[in-house]
């Protein structure tokens, strides 16, 4: 098995890429694979190579700004292809990276298509609570779909929760104004009129509650998940940065807080996103797991040991059998 990383994505590639990949790789099982321009990254490697590590040159890159359809129609060597196409040619399991995240869907689901029965791909993010966190999806991927489409959130997000969050047997709760049945748009009203034909639909939950209550996963639009995800971005760095800014800078008035940092490390790292690292592509004949674009080497290296638990735990494969189980095996 193998993982082929993208190592010129992100805000801070090649160097933190390289670096979050050297200190996976001793705790890794499989196989890595570094795509990119070896030029540009080489010095940044030992000169002797761990021995799960291979190198694969790109001469491209793909820039966060750019148009995804243009990269994928004019880069046919970008170290985001190549890292694809190794996964399309079964030379790899999975594709991590933390570049253009609209390149990176979009060459996923041209390369790999999507897997018999699902219409839409759909971005599954690991939120935390007080109850050891939940998935949302989709958080960014898919943003104009129909209720239909919904359901097949649902029961991909109950794969991923199986799999990766050790959840025997997840519920699905519809994102919502209100708890009760009606509440909503016609979207809202439609997507749960379906939900509720499956036994492990909880019904709607509201944006609070998501993370004072026990939740599995919950579903929603992309352009609601996204704004979702983004907002719980920031106020977690408001309230990092809020905490951090009345601590004292100076001593002995410093050390009179050094009890408040036992408190307060365990929250922050409930909060911090790099805990995690990336978030996956969900639908596709393959696994793509895209990482912020900020991401710093701790990301980068826990994307990696969460891409090797959805492949040997078969998450992509499980997502397929559900599908099929659930919804018949009709691609419309």
């Amino acid at each position: 098995m193998s993982i082929a990383l993208d190592v010129m994505g992100g805000d801070h590639a090649p160097e933190a890429i390289v670096k979050g990949a050297l200190e996976a790789a001793p705790l890794l099982r499989v196989k890595l694979s570094l795509v990119g321009d070896e030029a540009k990254f080489r010095h940044l490697l030992p000169k002797e190579l761990p021995a799960n590590i291979e190198l694969v040159h790109a001469s491209q890159s793909v820039d966060m700004d750019e148009k995804p359809l243009d990269a994928y129609r004019k880069k046919k060597d970008s170290s985001l292809m190549v890292a694809a196409r190794l996964v399309s040619e079964g030379h790899a399991q999975a594709l991590v990276s933390a570049g253009n995240t609209g390149a990176a869907s979009a060459t996923s689901l041209l390369q790999w298509r999507q897997i018999e029965g699902v219409h839409r791909p759909a971005i599954a993010s690991h939120l935390p609570n007080r109850f050891g966190g939940f998935v949302l999806l989709d958080a960014g991927a898919s943003p104009d779909v129909d209720p239909e489409h919904i359901v097949e959130f649902a029961i991909m997000g109950r794969a991923y929760a199986q799999k990766l969050m050790g959840r025997p047997n997840p519920k699905v709760q519809l994102l919502n104004i209100g708890e009760e049945e009606g509440k909503g748009n016609a979207f809202a009203k439609q997507a749960y009129h379906l939900l509720k034909r499956h036994s492990w639909f909880a019904g709607n939950i509201e944006g609070k509650d998501m993370f004072s209550t026990e939740a599995d996963v919950v579903v929603c639009d992309a352009f609601v998940g996204n704004i979702v995800l983004k907002s719980c971005e920031g106020l977690a760095e408001l309230i990092i940065e809020s905490i951090r800014s009345e601590v004292p800078t100076k001593w002995p008035e410093k050390l009179l807080y050094w009890p408040v940092r036992k408190v307060t490390r365990p929250l922050r790292k409930k909060m911090d996103y790099a805990e995690v690292g990336g978030s996956p592509l969900l639908g596709l004949n393959g696994l793509c797991m895209i990482c912020h674009g900020r991401s710093s080497p701790k990301a980068i290296r826990n994307a990696l040991l969460t891409t090797e638990k959805a492949i040997e735990n078969g998450l992509v494969e499980t997502i397929r059998r559900t599908v099929c189980d659930e919804l018949g095996s009709t691609n419309e």
